[in-house]
């Protein structure tokens, strides 16, 4: 298994001096783990998922540093590269870096595999992306009907950001 602990740490020392970085993949980290835990991925799949949610952004300062932008196909190209001394400080095997590679590698491909951790990733990077960047409620239910595919997810995705607010 991965060390997620270890690799958390790592992660967090990568992304020194970028709180918002680190808030953001540590919030997907935690969606992954609700969602992935809730839609049944057996231990290993669920460590594997995790990992992928610590790192699925850990590209991000390369891709500025190389191609003056955080874009997303500039994210997926460079992250791997980047994740993978990270994976094997944190003792992933071949096998296991191989597959949060291409997680990493197409997170924002939303329709590069039906793989249920994939999905799981895409739709905890969803949840939390609507927030940080406030998206209207019609871009959530768009992305609702076009990227969710778990129970869990669509339910998260409709209690938080599609019923109306709670007024005391």
């Amino acid at each position: 298994m991965i060390d997620l602990e270890k690799l958390a740490a790592l992660a967090v020392a990568y992304d020194a001096g970028d709180a918002r970085r680190v808030q953001h993949f540590m919030k997907v980290y935690a969606f992954c783990r609700l969602l992935g835990r809730s839609e049944g991925l057996g231990e290993e799949e669920q460590n594997i998922l995790e990992a992928a949610a610590l790192l699925h952004d850990i590209g991000i300062h390369e891709a500025e540093r190389k191609h003056g932008s955080s874009g997303g196909k500039w994210q997926e190209l460079e992250g791997p590269a980047v994740a993978a001394p990270l994976l094997a400080q944190a003792g992933a095997s071949a096998a296991q870096a191989e597959k949060i590679a291409w997680l990493i590698a197409h997170h924002h491909s939303f329709d590069a595999s039906e793989d249920l951790a994939f999905r799981i990733l895409l739709e905890a990077d969803f949840l939390v992306n609507a927030y940080e960047s406030a998206l209207p409620p019609e871009a959530c239910g768009t992305a609702g009907e076009r990227v969710f595919r778990t129970e869990t997810g669509r339910s998260f995705l409709q209690k938080m950001y599609l019923e109306k607010p709670y007024k005391p």
